[in-house]
């Protein structure tokens, strides 16, 4: 059996080697390596993926949400809402800008922004709301547009981790995550479903305005070369970069399969263990698996963590600390009004999940859960 890991980039990449390297020597041929034509090109073909009008690339995910604040002139203080439970950067870029990030509770069961919480939490000074799209499935975003219509909030969705999902409205209608609310971002870290080889990001808006504001912010606030309009950062991403997401853009709605492929043999052979709970699969949007995320209900999350690990099997603890407590973004709260993020904390375990896994590898890792959670029932 092959090694098994997290997330198995080498696999993939030798499917695709020769497209690939055969894209990444013209561009050095070219030597257009910063705005050259791979970027625009790329820029283009995931505006026709997502149906979006504008897309921005920038040199990350963290990035994308700090120019994605940007652009809506907040103010010094004014409030955003956020998840507590999902990855720092999204509060990171917050606290960087100076606003105030207020953290709200998730749902237990699909990890993604509780709207009863976020309602609860809105007061004068709330001028946006960053719905993370966790592990792979969009956030309930129609209750979220209905709530920020109601209060005239942006929405800035923070879509790192569920590129390709749907998500369908009580109208039919259908949307993909990120092209939602105000303005989407999300990461081309090459562990995502939609990875580049290093660092990449992008922005996603329907805004014209926006748009144009944005593309000014991510090349130094210039339109016109040496004309300064904005307050801009230098956030890019090069040519090299754009030339494998080109080629890996074709093959995401079959990866994201392959990824659902393995989470349903995740499912059949874990669900009938009643201190397992498998991922919830929401009922509004696909899942595309970024992560396979277990709840372990016996209090021996850690020690299955570590019996895996005895197994050669990697899984991961996202997250392990609750951003209201993390020492850089600490804030007086009631653990009563957290006690999914804080229960969460203790149960969740990832298991490998890309889109390299096979059947034997798969069976190896769900009868090695299983072996550990029978010794210990």
């Amino acid at each position: 059996m092959k090694k098994i890991q997290m997330v198995d980039l080498q696999s993939q990449y030798y499917k695709i080697k020769p497209d690939v390297d055969n894209a990444m020597l013209s561009v050095m041929q070219s030597a257009a390596f910063i705005n050259g034509p791979e970027v625009k090109s790329f820029q283009q073909e995931l505006e026709t993926y997502l149906d979006v009008p504008h897309i921005i690339p920038c040199g990350n995910g963290t990035d994308a949400l700090q120019i994605a604040l940007m652009a809506l002139d907040l103010k010094e203080g004014d409030e955003v809402i956020t998840a507590d439970f999902t990855f720092a950067a999204t509060v990171e870029v917050i606290h960087l800008l100076k606003l105030k990030a207020v953290l709200v509770d998730v749902d237990y069961d699909t990890f993604t922004i509780d709207t009863e919480k976020l309602k609860a939490a809105i007061t004068p000074k709330t001028k946006a709301i960053i719905p993370v799209h966790l592990f792979g499935q969009c956030a309930p975003m129609e209750e979220i547009l209905k709530i920020a219509k109601t209060h005239n909030l942006y929405v800035i969705e923070d879509n790192a981790q569920a590129i390709g999902a749907d998500y369908t409205f009580s109208d039919g209608s259908v949307k993909k995550s990120g092209t939602m609310g105000t303005i989407g971002t999300t990461s081309f870290f090459p562990s995502k479903n939609l990875g580049c080889y290093g660092d990449g990001g992008a922005i996603f808006t329907h805004d014209d305005h926006l748009a144009h504001k944005i593309r000014g912010i991510v090349n130094h606030g210039m339109y016109e070369r040496y004309y300064h309009d904005e307050v801009g950062v230098n956030s890019r991403l090069d040519s090299l970069q754009a030339t494998v997401l080109r080629k890996k853009l074709p093959l995401l709605d079959s990866y994201n399969e392959a990824r659902r492929k393995a989470a349903d043999f995740y499912d059949e052979a874990l669900s009938g263990h009643p201190q397992i709970l498998i991922p919830k699969r929401a009922e509004n949007s696909t899942h595309v698996f970024h992560q396979y995320t277990l709840r372990i209900l016996n209090g021996k999350r850690n020690a299955l963590r570590d019996f895996l690990a005895e197994k050669e099997i990697p899984a991961m603890i996202y997250y392990p600390v609750a951003l209201r407590k993390q020492k850089a973004y600490y804030q007086e709260s009631n653990d009563e009004d957290f006690k999914n993020t804080d229960q969460l904390l203790e149960e969740v375990i990832s298991l490998p999940m890309h889109t390299e896994l096979d059947d034997e590898q798969l069976k190896y890792i769900s009868d090695a859960v299983l072996e550990f959670m029978n010794m210990e029932s």
